[in-house]
């Protein structure tokens, strides 16, 4: 949480994470879903909630910072039985928080069977150009046919054709993994619609910039 607050003071206007589910179905946020030391090393999925370290938080604390300094939030789902939780998470905190929420899945099948229930939720597909094996008109395609809102890809997958593309299917674009200035200032440039950096003064910097 310390990291979060962090990015906050720094200007982010979004926070990102991951989230996975407890053994007993609590949502909760780590980057790689391990717990425990390397000898006895426990995926998040097989430990209770009250046996987390300390430094895990969930994600009803994130929502409750986002919530509080009227932040977007964006989760990758770990955990294919997690996306009914992340939504009552969110909106028990806040309905409005759920309209500011874009929940990111790497599982473009998945995507297809889970997009058309959970119209409620900003669902945002994470993929890579490379394994889009029809295009990336046809997957954009796809999208608006899904109610899927986004397209997130790696900033290099993007140029300005593509973002143009995706505005004209009326889908947003966003790009992960810029960390450089100018990797921030060119993919800004396109006209990208939301960014992710480790780096948050660069990036707020950038943007403030343009």
């Amino acid at each position: 949480m310390a990291a979060f607050r962090l990015a906050v003071k720094l200007g982010a206007t979004g926070l990102e994470s991951d989230v996975w589910l407890t053994r007993d179905g609590v949502a909760v946020l780590d980057h790689g879903g391990w717990v425990g030391p390397r000898w006895r090393r426990r995926p998040i999925a097989e430990t209770m909630s009250t046996s987390l370290p300390k430094h895990i938080p969930t994600l009803a604390e994130l929502a409750e910072l986002a919530q509080l300094h009227q932040l977007a939030l964006s989760l990758d789902i770990k955990d294919a039985a997690a996306y009914d939780v992340v939504a009552r998470t969110l909106a028990d905190v806040s309905s409005d928080l759920v309209g500011r929420s874009f929940i990111c899945c790497e599982d473009f099948a998945l995507l297809q069977t889970i997009a058309p229930r959970l119209r409620n939720l900003q669902l945002i597909d994470s993929s890579r150009l490379a394994t889009m094996k029809t295009g990336p008109e046809r997957r954009l395609a796809d999208l608006s046919n899904l109610g899927v809102v986004g397209l997130n890809m790696h900033h290099t997958d993007w140029n300005g054709g593509l973002v143009t593309l995706a505005h004209r299917f009326n889908r947003m674009a966003f790009a992960w993994d810029a960390q450089f200035e100018y990797q921030l200032t060119t993919t800004l440039l396109m006209g990208i619609d939301g960014l992710y950096s480790d780096w948050v003064d660069r990036m707020v910097d950038a943007a403030r910039v343009l």
